[in-house]
């Protein structure tokens, strides 16, 4: 898929470091290359070899297709965690219709074989991580996704939006996981 970041350039106006504004403006010629044979490549290695347990992230529908290909040949075992992941140019705009869509579509190919967390990329991240909160999902926030924590004021830290969100999903009326809760949720091997 494309993954273009260069429209961020318009956004900022003093440079932090010399490789920032190049790295951006590269983005225009840059595909996110995730063939098939790559995907079965990590899967066995990492997966069957190894014993890793995966984020998959979804950047477009068709990537929950791909991912019912390699449950059904036998490739990914469940349970599963998927990542929907909005506001990356080449990828889904971050549309509550889109989350419902996707919400749909894994429901109908996994059952319930997955857990879900949404990532949305810029000042849509606590609106979508919100909405997947009050579908029964799992959240992400953190700088690598949004330097915000409001609108025009830059966020401390990341534990300043894990706060933020903590504070609304307890506020819907959901209980925060623990560490040790996210080991069992997702069959993980522990420490």
């Amino acid at each position: 898929m494309n993954f273009a970041l260069y429209p961020w350039i318009q956004r900022i106006k003093a440079w932090k470091h010399d490789w920032e504004k190049p790295f951006l403006e590269g983005t225009d010629d840059l595909v996110f290359k995730n063939t098939p044979k790559d995907i079965a490549h990590v899967l066995k290695v990492m997966g069957e070899e190894r014993g890793a347990r995966f984020e998959f992230e979804c950047y477009d529908i068709g990537h929950l297709t791909m991912l019912k290909h390699f449950v059904d040949r036998g490739a990914v075992k469940a349970p599963f965690y998927i990542q929907f992941v909005f506001g990356v140019l080449g990828g889904m705009a971050p549309e509550p219709d889109t989350l419902v869509l996707l919400k749909r579509t894994a429901d109908r190919l996994f059952g319930a074989d997955y857990l879900f967390s949404v990532l949305a990329a810029g000042r849509a991240q606590v609106p979508m991580a919100t909405m997947a909160a009050t579908m029964g999902g799992h959240v992400r926030v953190g700088l690598e996704d949004n330097l915000y924590i409001a609108k025009g004021k830059l966020a401390e830290s990341n534990a300043e939006q894990v706060r933020l969100i903590r504070g609304i999903v307890e506020g819907l009326g959901r209980e925060v996981a623990s560490p040790q809760d996210v080991r069992a949720m997702l069959g993980l091997k522990g420490r």
